[in-house]
């Protein structure tokens, strides 16, 4: 993601989605000519991001909506997102908005996951689950593997005003636990984020005790050297203002 970043030019870069701050703070270290802001809808990330990006004058975070938020320092030329944007309620509207709001040549480059099959860590917590988190209605509603299809996410972008669109397929190692209890890390962060966590949350009482044992027995499986990992598989998406 950020080789992707650095080979774009830019130097009024808005981060959306920007969760506690890591990519922002990544991206305004490595241009320190530029200004980074940092945009979330969680205020607790927001203000951890503010706590981590004291002695760094060039980026700042703030609490906002990507689909109505609007500059007040001039026109963005670089938009950023890790995982960010697959959660939008409006993605036509939002990737619109942003358009309309950003410089003339302004550049947009975002990660995405790519489809569940390829994301073991989804996939197979889904079958232990019985596959309730990962066959929503719409396959494009909001949520990780909202923009797994680049045939929709190409037209998706198209009509809100964006081309030269272009994806590059990544394979990577997804880390979901460590420290001194691997197991336990990753069952936390399980239960809390991702479909697996909607579908835990959906069953009935019951019926999830069970469930969590399953996956907990699975992740147990998966650590090795005191860490839980899965194999993973995104998009790295850039496009350019129409």
């Amino acid at each position: 993601m950020l080789r992707s970043i650095a080979a774009l030019p830019g130097r009024d870069i808005v981060d959306i989605g920007c969760g506690a701050g890591e990519v922002s703070l990544a991206v305004a270290a490595a241009r320190p000519g530029a200004r980074v802001l940092g945009i979330d809808i969680s205020a607790d990330l927001v203000a951890t991001a503010t706590i981590r990006s004291q002695g760094h004058a060039n980026c700042a975070f703030a609490l906002a909506d990507a689909s109505t938020w609007q500059p007040d320092r001039g026109e963005p030329d670089l938009y950023i997102s890790r995982h960010g944007v697959m959660f939008f309620a409006d993605p036509p509207g939002a990737f619109a908005h942003l358009a309309r709001v950003a410089a003339d040549d302004a550049q947009l480059c975002f990660s995405c996951f790519r489809s569940p099959r390829e994301n073991e860590w989804a996939s197979a917590l889904g079958e232990l689950i019985g596959g309730g988190g990962l066959a929503p209605g719409d396959p494009h509603a909001p949520g990780p593997f909202a923009f797994a299809d680049r045939d929709y996410v190409a037209r998706l972008l198209g009509g809100a005003g964006w081309r030269d669109i272009e994806f590059a397929p990544v394979d990577y190692r997804y880390l979901a636990g460590s420290g001194s209890d691997p197991v336990d890390d990753a069952l936390g962060f399980f239960m809390r984020i991702g479909p697996a966590a909607r579908a835990l949350r959906e069953l009935p009482e019951a019926e999830r005790a069970p469930v969590v044992a399953r996956i907990e027995r699975f992740l147990s499986e998966r650590s090795a050297h005191g860490e839980v990992a899965f194999p993973a598989a995104a998009w790295i998406v850039t496009a350019s203002k129409a």
